[in-house]
């Protein structure tokens, strides 16, 4: 993240505040790193950015009292985690940071420690921690991150067992290489939530965000909902070349005909217009996982909801029922209120 902290107002705060993109080859993949920012007030981008992600690499500290405080009850740690998961983001790494300010530097006892409490939680989410590689690096000193390191004799590897196959490595690159790319749902409607809108000097307006299903090309109609604005695709592009399709798993740039940037904002969601655009919905029904809220929750709520890359109060209309959060079972039917641990069925209407 430190390297990826290029704004002068994140470093003034030491936090990483917006979603970063940026790119680096490993032997098998191209990887797009998105950064999620890792600090309490943040949360908005994090699921922007999270909810984007094929692979979660959750970063913890060695550190003594830093990686308490990180998987405490209300720690980063706990909460990464667990927003990851419940996004779909079913692939782990984990990665040991800041080996070398253990004490003594690159401890072994501190390693396993924390990769034990560490696998205890990621379990209780829903990861099998059999296929979660844990990492021990050091990010400042460049320790098991692309090689394996000289300060860890004791590291023999990370093991992780993936459809009946073992597969082992040293390294943070291997963990990543060790990683599958997910299917992609090209046969589905075209769905490409914006990211953000740019005015480019000389080309036009170009919004840009992930392909999340179906396929976007130059020469498309495309509709962005919940506006409802059609236009059509001059040109797509993905790290500045120029592409005749793109599909999901893209992060792409593209250049809209005779739509100003003040037309268009961050969340809204661009579709063919020929095939199943989408639409703004009037309400919609939503499976609820209460994480962590102060008090009951009752009909008329009506919280900031963060999905794929918008974020809208949206009122509880009715909590049609409670089910168990892991089977989906129905425990009760119109409960009059819901707390934290429940999982619930509720009706749910944006308010713009």
């Amino acid at each position: 993240a430190w390297v990826l902290d290029k704004l002068k107002a994140e470093r003034e705060r030491g936090i990483t505040i917006d979603i970063a993109l940026w790119k680096f080859e490993t032997p098998k993949y191209h990887v797009t790193i998105i950064d999620a920012p890792g600090h309490r007030d943040f949360i908005k981008n994090m699921i922007t950015g999270t909810s984007q992600a094929d692979v979660a690499v959750l970063i913890v500290a060695a550190g003594t009292g830093e990686f308490e405080a990180g998987i405490s009850k209300n720690g980063q740690t706990r909460e990464h985690a667990l927003l990851a998961y419940t996004l779909g983001v079913k692939q782990l790494i984990v990665g040991v940071n800041k080996m070398d300010t253990t004490e003594p530097p690159y401890s072994q006892p501190r390693f396993e420690e924390i990769q034990k409490e560490v696998s205890t939680y990621v379990k209780k989410i829903g990861y099998n921690p059999t296929t979660v590689a844990f990492v021990p690096i050091s990010g400042w000193n460049g320790d098991n991150m692309l090689e394996p390191s000289t300060s860890m004799p004791w590291f023999r590897g990370w093991t992780i067992e993936r459809k009946g196959t073992k597969i082992e490595g040293k390294t943070l690159l291997q963990a990543l290489d060790a990683q599958e790319p997910p299917t992609r749902p090209t046969d589905k409607p075209l769905r490409l939530p914006l990211q953000d809108v740019y005015k480019i000097g000389g080309i036009g307006t170009v919004p840009v965000g992930r392909v999340e299903t179906g396929v976007l090309k130059p020469g498309m109609v495309v509709t962005f909902a919940p506006v409802g604005l059609t236009t059509e695709v001059k040109s797509v592009e993905m790290h500045h070349e120029a592409l005749q399709e793109a599909v999901p798993g893209d992060n792409v740039g593209f250049n809209v005909k005779s739509v100003s940037v003040k037309e268009l904002r961050r969340g809204y969601v661009a579709g063919d217009s020929k095939d199943n655009p989408p639409k703004g919905a009037e309400e919609f029904t939503a499976q609820v996982i209460v994480l962590n809220h102060p008090g009951q929750i009752a009909n008329g709520y009506t919280p900031v909801l963060d999905c794929h890359t918008a974020h809208i109060a949206c009122k509880f209309k009715e909590i049609k029922e409670k089910c168990d959060r892991r089977s989906g079972k129905k425990l009760e039917d119109n409960p009059k209120s819901i707390k934290s641990g429940d999982a619930a069925i509720i009706d749910l209407a944006p308010t713009k």
